[in-house]
């Protein structure tokens, strides 16, 4: 399966304030399209290409570094564009997940707190994770392109630390970019779908 650059599903300046045109045309545009050019080669090479990405991802961990780095940067963003949008975030999210994090997160408070310290917490670039283990919501962290694919579980949710994701708007300021990101940009009738394929 030929990886390829999706279309962002929103304008680039759709998420601004909290995330800048500037920083989606190089995220997206500069940064997920290397992942998508390299990954296709790469998987060429190794004759991975005619498998599914999931399939690409969990093939090349810890057996083929360069194919996984950037095959599970192009996992993570395919999923972290639809996981943003325009008036998102916050507390209004669908019952379920609600009743979900309530029960094994400790309420939607903790889970905003431990989800922020979880991408604070990551030296480095990765990200931090909603994932669902065991029939379970917890809460990860994973270096540069590593998601909970790899560890068996399904991420539902992911936020990008790496600094091209944040630089541009928020300096240094990882924390005020995750703020943000809780609070204002998640989409979470996408997070729901995911939950409910993973459940």
């Amino acid at each position: 399966m030929a990886f390829e650059l999706p279309n962002l599903p929103y304008d680039y300046d759709a998420l601004a304030p909290y995330m800048s045109r500037e920083t989606l045309e190089y995220h997206h545009d500069k940064h997920h399209l290397a992942y998508v050019t390299n990954g296709n080669k790469l998987a060429d090479e190794a004759g991975l290409s005619a498998l599914s990405l999931e399939e690409i991802v969990k093939k090349s961990y810890g057996t083929n570094q360069p194919l996984f780095n950037n095959a599970g940067q192009h996992y993570n963003h395919l999923h972290f564009w639809k996981w943003l949008k325009k008036g998102g975030g916050g507390t209004q999210l669908p019952a379920k997940l609600d009743a979900a994090i309530k029960s094994d997160l400790g309420g939607y408070d903790k889970f905003r707190a431990d989800f922020i310290a979880a991408g604070v917490g990551q030296f480095g670039s990765g990200w931090a994770w909603l994932s669902v283990k065991g029939g379970k919501l917890e809460i990860s962290k994973t270096p540069n392109g590593e998601n909970p694919l790899v560890h068996g579980a399904s991420p539902i949710l992911g936020v990008d630390v790496w600094e091209h994701s944040y630089y541009i708007d928020y300096r240094n300021a990882r924390p005020k970019y995750l703020e943000a990101f809780v609070d204002s940009l998640i989409n979470w009738d996408y997070v729901l779908e995911l939950y409910e394929a993973a459940a």
